[in-house]
Parts: structure tokens; sequence; C-alpha cells
């Protein structure tokens, strides 16, 4: 049994004033396996402070040395891999060998891009007008993180803040507090100043909203669902702070009778189901040409029958149980409500997995025969449940693609360049895969329309922790005689 019972503030781990106890779930047996304490208000208040006092030095230390921590903290997740693994999957159910070589692993991947893109990064530049542009550190950034892929959103945030010379207080989900804990560990190996990272363990209702109102917290960066992060726009806007979200999706995966329907619809159920289908950019709307959409509901429904279910602890391409309970039961009722809709069951249904008496598993899903108006092609399930919607030109494709209130992601599955690159710049979407070919690390992450604004990602990333200064050029006025000293 694991006990977290200390928040890391200004550089040491401290216990927080009051504040209750939440249980570490295993979802895969249920049982509990540690306990987290939240933390309150005033913890955030201690944060905060730690993290203005540190703004003051840390702000001004050189791009040489923020590399050098970027390094250091580079090397610290590369070493813990296995831990950070281990704890993933135990604390919300990612497959072993999902959660080390994806979920964990992604940590120093970050870090790399990251530093590459803080290397090509100018702080001061010219504008062709002569005048000059500074970019500063924008202050004190409040980071919000999930559960889905806890490390992911965690590196997203936390290092380019410390790139570009910002301080943080970091905000876990509170299922997910073993892996971020590990975080902090490798931040205070990494040497880090005192009071440039902290982390409070807490909930949205107690830490977050703390954090989003408080008046010394100049940028608030959320990663979660739609509707939450409302509420942190809410909460932040009456001190007037910069705020990104990465918040939802209903990524259309659009496959046209050119492309090789044999391999791009094996690999788009699977990459649907990925991470049991926790994914905010998993492809959970297919959009399918007519022409090709009996064979492609064949292909589709003997991918799913394939796809296994196991234990996360075992080795393998399985996936795991959902997340908790809630969720549980949110996706079984999501898929009631795509029979009661009239949507043809092709795969899965309702219930658990045969061999299944407790864990939160569920079937792997499809629905054939939906309509793009229907409640399990508009909302985000969040869950291995796939909508298979046919469409009959290149235009209606676009039409049903775009017609969501997300903007996340969106596949193209199709065997002809031109079409590709026509189709790809139509659609309101941030992020555009191509023949299962997406973005790599370095490039920008983020969505269109109810899933969100900003960016995460290199020099992109970047850009969302900075602010933009304008002077003239003192060189010029210098040359021109506007001062009598150097």
């Amino acid at each position: 049994m694991t006990i977290l019972n200390k928040h890391y503030i200004d550089g040491v781990w401290t216990s927080g004033q009051g504040g209750r106890d939440f249980p570490i779930l295993n979802p895969a047996s249920e049982a509990q396996i540690g306990t987290v304490t939240l933390g309150t208000a005033a913890d955030v208040d201690r944060a905060v402070a730690a993290a203005a006092r540190a703004f003051e030095s840390y702000s001004r230390t050189t791009k040489s040395e923020r590399l050098g921590y970027l390094r250091a903290l580079q090397a610290a997740l590369e070493a813990r891999i296995n831990d950070m693994g281990d704890a993933i999957s135990a604390e919300m159910g990612a497959p072993i060998t999902l959660a080390r070589n994806a979920q964990a692993g992604c940590g120093p991947r970050h870090a790399a891009a990251y530093i590459a893109a803080l290397e090509a990064h100018s702080e001061e530049y010219s504008l062709p007008n002569g005048d000059i542009i500074r970019k500063d550190p924008i202050g004190v950034c409040g980071l919000i993180t999930p559960w889905n892929w806890p490390i992911n959103q965690i590196a997203q945030k936390v290092m380019p803040a410390l790139a570009v010379g910002a301080t943080c207080v970091l905000k876990p989900s509170e299922h997910t507090p073993l892996s971020a804990a590990i975080f902090a560990q490798c931040v205070h190996e990494a040497g880090l100043p005192a009071g440039v990272f902290n982390l409070v363990f807490g909930d949205g209702p107690g830490v977050g909203s703390a954090m989003s109102r408080h008046p010394d917290v100049a940028m608030m960066s959320f990663t979660g669902s739609t509707r939450a992060g409302a509420m942190v726009s809410r909460d932040s806007a009456e001190t007037v702070k910069r705020v990104a979200l990465e918040l939802g999706g209903k990524s259309a995966n659009l496959v046209f009778a050119d492309a090789d329907l044999e391999t791009c619809v094996a690999a788009s159920v699977q990459r649907c189901f990925l991470n049991t289908g926790q994914g905010c950019n998993a492809p959970t709307r297919m959009l399918v040409e007519r022409s090709c959409y009996d064979a492609v509901l064949d292909l589709a429904r003997k991918a799913a029958e394939a796809q296994a279910v196991d234990d996360p602890a075992k080795e393998g391409g399985h996936i795991g149980p959902l997340f908790d309970k809630m969720q549980f039961e949110r996706v079984q009722a999501m898929i009631q409500l795509g029979l009661d809709e009239g949507a043809r069951l092709l795969a899965g249904g309702p219930g658990r997995p045969d061999g299944f008496d407790k864990g939160w598993f569920v079937r792997p899903t499809i629905f054939a025969d939906v309509s793009n108006d229907m409640r399990i092609a508009r909302e985000e399930i969040f869950g291995p449940v796939l909508c298979i919607i046919p469409f009959d030109t290149e235009e209606d494709a676009i039409r049903i693609a775009n017609d969501s209130d997300y903007g996340l992601a969106a596949y193209v599955q199709t065997g002809s360049a031109g079409r590709a690159r026509r189709v790809a710049r139509q659609l309101r979407a941030g992020v555009v895969a191509i023949n299962g070919q997406g973005a790599s690390y370095g490039s920008p992450f983020g969505g269109y329309k109810h899933s969100g604004n900003g960016r995460e990602g290199g020099a992109f990333g970047l850009e969302e922790y900075l602010e933009v200064k304008v002077m003239p050029s003192i060189d010029a006025m210098a040359d021109a005689g506007r001062f009598t000293t150097d």
C-alpha cells in the first residue's frame, strides 16, 4: 500500500494544510493500492508563493543553464522508465507494454523534442522595421493534467514552462498520483532550483479552482474534458490570466475506396481501441465510402473480434480495463444508447468480456449504420467504441467529418496523394494523420472548436509560456548618437 501524504513544494516534500485522503485503486482488480492526501487552497497558496519567489531568479537564467536542466530531467526520466510504467499500469490500467513503452517512454522523448526546440529558440530578434522583439517567460503557471496519458500531459506542460524560464505548480489527476510523484522525484534529481517546480495533489474543486482563481498565477494550462475546461476558463477570467486548453475530441477517420483496406481498417480499429479507447484524439468515427462499405465492415468486425482484452500486468498488445467504475458505467450506458438509437451492433456490446467478473473491463464494440446525428456519433465516449458511418462523395465525407463540436484530430485513408492533400486541407482539425502517418514529437498538438485552444509540443509549446515585448533597437539608437555613454 503506497501512502502519498505530502506535496512537493519549494524543493521539499511537505505535509499539507489539512485535506482528505483519497483512495488509489487498481482498475483491473478494484483493490485499493494506496492513498493520496488531497491538497487545499492553503497548499496552493504555499506552492504559488514558492514559484513566485523562484521566478525572480529562474526567469533570468541563461538558455544554456535551462538546457542543462532539461537534459538532466531527460536522463532521470529515462532511468525511471520501468518504475513509471509499473505505476501507470497499476493506477490507470494501461497494459504494461503500453505503459512502459508509450506512456512512460513519452517523457524522455518529449524532453528531447523540447531540448531541440529550445536550442533553436531566439529569445530576442529584429523585425523588418528595425524594432526588437523580446520573448520573456510569462510567470507562475498553473498546470492541470488528466489520468489517461498522465506523463505525456505532465511533460507537455512542465517541460516548456521550465525551458523558457517560467515556474509552475502542477496538479495531476487525483486518480494517477503515483506516476506524478515519480516525475517530481525526477525533477528533484535533475537539480532544478527550489520552487521552480511544485506539485500539489488534489481534485478540481479543491485545488484546480484555487489555482485558476489565484491572482499570482499568470497562466493556466489544462487538459481534460470540455466541461471542466470551461470551468477553468471561468475561474481564470476574473484575474485575466492566459488559459490554454486541450480538451475532448470525436475524431473522424475518412476511409476511401482506393485505400489499402486490408491494412488501414485493421490499423484504424486498433488505433481506436488503443489505451482502451481512452484517448482524446482516438479515431472514433470511421467514415466509409459506400462502394467499399460492406468490405470495410467485414474487416472491422474481424479486427474487433481479434482484439484481446486481458490483465494489464501481462505483457502484450491486449487492452486493459477502463480506469474507474464511473467511466465503466458511462461507457456501458453509451453502448446501450447506441442500441436504443438504432445503430447496428457489429461487434462487442454491453457487459464485460467473457472471463471477467471484476475490474472495469469492457467489450471492444463497433456500431455500423450510424448516423452522424446520433449521440454516439456526437459525444465523446472515452472507451473502445467505434461508430461506422457511410458516405457517398468526397464532399459528403468532409461535411460529415466537420459536422462536430470537436476538432482535435482527423484521419485520412486513401491511395491518392491528390485526394489526401485536398481533403486534409479542408478538415477542421488541429492534427491530420494520413495513411497511418501522424505527427512526430516536437510538432504542435491541439484542436479547433470545443477541442480547446493553444498548442503543445516543440516551438509552438514554448510560445504558450512566453510574453512578447517590443522595443526600439538600442544598438541603432547608439549608432545614431542617441546615448551619451555606453
